[in-house]
Parts: C-alpha cells; structure tokens; sequence
C-alpha cells in the first residue's frame, strides 16, 4: 500500500487556496493521532521557551503542517523545512508566503547529507526515519546541526508492528518504508552512537490508539486505493467514526502505553 499517490490527489484539492489549506491542515490536526502525541511532547517540553527567538528545523516537512502549527505557537522562531520532493518544497514556500509567515523558508535536500553545524535549538523529525536506509548517518547529522543543549524529537513506527507487520512473514502497510519499526533498544544504541544523551523513549499507539489508527487511517486509505472516486464515502465513513476515534486518541495520549506501534523518542545534545 502506498501513501504518496494518495497524499499527492490530496494536495490538489486543498492547495486551492491558503483557506482550504489551513482546513487541511486542522483536519489532520484532528484525524492524526501522532499529531496529538507530538504537539503533546512539544507543549510539555518546550512551551517554557515559547518567547525566545528559537531556530528550528523540521526535518521532512512533507505538508508543512507541523512547520505551520510550530510558527503559530513560536511566532518568534525561525524555521527551515526539508524535504526530498520538491513539489511538496515549492508548495510550502507559496504557502507560507501567501499567509504572510516570512520566518519560513523551505529548501529540497537530502538529511543524508545535512552539513549544518551549532545551527539548530530543536529538530522535529516526524514518520521520516522509517524511509531512510543511513539513519545513523542522519542521526549524526541531527547531533551536529544542534547546537548545545539542543533538542530533537522522533515520533516513528515501532518494531511492535508499527507498519502493520506483525511478523516475519508479513509486508508492511506502507510500500514507502524501509524498515518496519524499531525497538527502543535500538534506537537508544543510535542516538547514544550519534552523542545524544538524556533520551527519553515512549510508546505511542497502543491499544486505544491502534484501533484508532485502523479506523481513521487504514480503511479509508484502503478504500482510496481501490479508487478515488470513493472519496464522498470516505467524508461519509469519517463523520461516523469521528467521535469514537477523538475518544481512542484521548485516551492513548493522555494514559501510559506499555507498548505500541510508534515510538516517541526526545532526545538532547
């Protein structure tokens, strides 16, 4: 199953305008549970520092919905955005030109080959990890382009069947993944290699949020591969699961997940 032919007839419709955009980018606010757990980590752990002139990287900025939300809640920061497709770079450039957010600039590279050093207060890296085969190369680029006592937070699939593979004999529900997830061992050995220390490592997407996910994310992208034209019914689908679904991501986020299929990982240098 592949995301990006979806996500790029998505782009179409709501990069009509600036409005449709930034209704866009609620209803993901909404549907998505990482976005919960990540703004979660970041109100809790960075919000102190919401009046100082911050640099920031969002590292496979894809839409630019975390880059927005960021501006909105940091007005003083400056943020640079990455990305590898650069229909998904020039788009977010118009964007956050038309609604007047100079403090953004998004450029196409390859975090493989991030050569920034001392430049970063916090680097937002959101389910990018699973698609990059050098991950420590990254992660090493991550720790340089920091400066000292910078932060960095990862949400991406666990090994616990974060790309809906629960085991060996499975393929993952995400085509574009290298990987199908990663054990908090591993990734602690990683960032601890790459210099990192004071990590913190949480489960995302357990039981509640699992069910969650499957509602909101996996049948109706089913469905939309089979063909676009199920779209009506998916806007359908969702104003029925709706509520159970913000009910699910309510209690993942704010209870404790002894496992589950994403990880939330912050790190600091």
């Amino acid at each position: 199953m592949n995301y990006d032919p979806i996500k790029r007839s998505l782009g179409k419709v709501f990069n009509t305008t600036p409005a449709l955009r930034i209704i866009f980018y609620k209803l993901l606010d909404v549907l998505l549970l990482r976005t919960w757990h990540v703004k979660h980590v970041i109100r809790e752990k960075l919000y102190a520092r919401r009046a100082e002139p911050l640099r920031m990287l969002d590292a496979g900025m894809g839409f630019g919905q975390y880059s927005y939300w960021l501006l909105s809640r940091f007005p003083k920061s400056t943020l640079l955005g990455i990305d590898v497709k650069e229909e998904q770079v020039s788009d977010c450039n118009r964007f956050f030109r038309q609604t007047g957010k100079e403090n953004a600039s998004f450029v196409c590279a390859d975090l493989t080959a991030l050569s920034d050093t001392d430049a970063y207060d916090f680097i937002l890296n959101v389910d990018v990890m699973e698609h990059i085969e050098e991950d420590e190369k990254v992660l090493h680029n991550f720790y340089r382009a920091l400066k000292p006592h910078g932060c960095l937070l990862i949400s991406t699939p666990s090994d616990l069947g974060g790309s809906d593979v629960h085991d060996d004999h499975e393929e993952s529900f995400i085509g574009e993944h290298v990987r199908d997830g990663y054990s908090v061992k591993e990734i602690t050995a990683k960032l601890e290699r790459a210099g990192f220390d004071k990590i913190r490592v949480a489960y995302s997407y357990g039981i509640y949020g699992h069910i969650s996910w499957i509602l909101s994310m996996k049948i109706p992208i089913s469905m939309l591969n089979v063909s676009k034209w199920l779209l009506p019914f998916v806007a359908v689908y969702f104003l029925i699961v709706a509520i159970p679904c913000l009910l699910l991501n309510t209690l993942d986020v704010y209870g404790h997940n002894q496992e589950g299929t994403g990880l939330l990982v912050w790190a600091e240098k």
